[in-house]
């Protein structure tokens, strides 16, 4: 996918360190696992960027899985890149694989059009995990989140307590995909182009927002995060990050 190894070498991010998605590369067709911890005793980061108009929409969120073939550019002028990418279906929450030259693999989680994924290098995404938010009208942000290792994803809320726009203080809620329940309190703050995501669980992260959107990868320095927006013609519009740079690259997935 992107040259991760020199451009998307993955942004810090590290929340919900305790569940761990254990979907297998699709060479070998295995289903994930679940060994799901609170996410109140994990780590978190978070990435945010672009002032495009992405929006979660009310219709039926369409079915992103499929192959497709992928096109890029890195950060910085870091060139273009081209390959494959399969999405699996993974219970709840989606399996990203992508051939670029380097493989690559990663946990996604789908808000309406809006997919959020977190990914590394290798054949499993063993660390890496995503939230995506919606950002309301009042400030307040409804999301859902996932991570390598579970089938399942998560949910929280966070009610803003001070600040404006997305920057601010929250009083964040939300469940894990065990239905066990936790409470955190959430700091954004900007972090050049992006956001940065702080939870008072010693969690933290950066955030791409798009429009009323913001998705937020998982996973310390190894994994990269996308945030996706599914198009009416079946392709996926894409937005990267990674390696603790504030600079982001793009990417065009087409179906086969």
């Amino acid at each position: 996918m992107k040259n991760l190894s020199r451009h998307r070498s993955v942004l810090a991010l590290a929340l919900l360190a305790g569940i761990v998605l254990g979907c297998k590369s699709t060479t070998t067709s295995t289903s994930s696992t679940s060994n799901s911890n609170s996410k109140e005793e994990s780590s978190k980061n978070t990435n945010s960027n672009s002032n495009s108009s992405a929006k979660t929409t009310s219709a039926p969120a369409p079915d992103i899985a499929g192959t497709y073939n992928i096109t890029g550019t890195n950060p910085e002028g870091g060139g273009v890149y081209k390959g494959t990418l399969k999405v699996i279906t993974r219970g709840d929450v989606y399996q990203f694989q992508w051939n670029a030259g380097t493989q690559y693999d990663g946990v996604g989680v789908q808000n309406g059009n809006i997919i959020a994924v977190a990914y590394t290098t290798g054949s499993d995404g063993k660390g890496c995990g995503v939230v995506d938010y919606d950002i309301a009208g009042d400030g307040s942000l409804s999301g859902k989140w996932g991570y390598w290792g579970t089938n399942d994803a998560g949910t929280e809320t966070a009610t803003r307590t001070g600040g404006s726009g997305l920057i601010g203080e929250y009083d964040a809620t939300g469940k894990n995909p065990d239905g066990k329940q936790y409470k955190a309190h959430l700091t954004v703050e900007p972090a050049g182009n992006l956001y940065r995501f702080a939870w008072s669980n010693d969690t933290d992260g950066i955030g791409i927002k798009r429009g009323d959107n913001v998705a937020v990868g998982i996973g310390g320095r190894r994994c990269g995060f996308v945030m996706y927006q599914a198009q009416s013609d079946g392709s996926l519009d894409g937005i990267w990050g990674g390696g603790g740079s504030d600079k982001t690259g793009t990417e065009k997935a087409t179906k086969q």
